[in-house]
């Protein structure tokens, strides 16, 4: 860390507006630092609070029954929902799908902090293509969960065309990638009954699971929203 405790990891221009990776210190607690991502100019995420990241893969692999599972994980980011999955014993594979080259180039240069980790295990591959197009088409395999941490909301997304997905149609493609008894597993930061409104008209089962916590930066709690289904 330099002398005013922030440090630019990577900054590229990327088909969806800057890409910025920061490490600093927080000024409210001295001594823990976090890495930031912004897009575009926009906060996207950070390793401060990771838990509805964590969240994401964990309700999914409770309502998942068996072992030797196949883990499709849509966004790397910062690497906590696959972390997550990789931690259970029950994963047997997990594969991550990431749309920017950029993102996988900070785990292949151990910019973002569990880099290591992810790198070392040998059940994780990271692959870059775009999950929305890959879920919209006929499947090479079926998964037992499908992750998916790309947009904002399904209300509020990083490109247009992302937006098929959140449709009826577009999970009723999405689910033929899941194998009998899998789980989806989609977050967002923003509560949405349009999209929770066509998961029930696609999915047998649909949770909608809330994960608050607490934001010391602005002094209050904030809720992030998990929405699963099975098929």
């Amino acid at each position: 860390m330099n002398a005013i405790n922030f440090e630019i990891l990577a900054y590229d221009d990327t088909p969806l507006g800057p890409l910025c990776l920061r490490r600093r210190e927080l000024l409210a607690e001295p001594g823990t630092i976090v890495t930031e991502v912004s897009l575009n100019h926009e906060f996207l995420m950070s390793s401060y609070n990771t838990a509805s990241e964590r969240a994401l893969a964990n309700v999914a692999l409770e309502m998942t029954p068996g072992a030797g599972l196949d883990v499709l994980v849509g966004g790397l980011g910062l690497g906590y929902t696959a972390r997550e999955a990789l931690v259970s014993p029950r994963v047997a594979r997990v594969e991550v799908v990431e749309f920017l080259p950029q993102v996988i180039g900070w785990l292949d240069r151990d910019l973002i902090p569990l880099a290591r980790e992810l790198k070392a295990d040998p059940r994780l591959r990271v692959v870059r293509d775009d999950v929305y197009r890959r879920l919209s088409e006929p499947p090479e395999r079926a998964h037992d969960l499908i992750l998916i941490d790309v947009d904002h909301s399904p209300d509020d997304r990083l490109t247009a065309a992302n937006g098929f997905f959140y449709t009826v149609e577009g999970l009723e493609r999405a689910k033929k990638h899941l194998k009998p008894g899998g789980a989806l597993g989609v977050w967002s930061y923003a509560e949405s009954s349009p999209f929770a409104g066509a998961l029930r008209g696609t999915f047998r089962e649909v949770r909608v699971v809330p994960v608050e916590f607490k934001n010391r930066f602005v002094g209050e709690t904030q809720t992030d929203w998990l929405f699963f289904a099975r098929p």
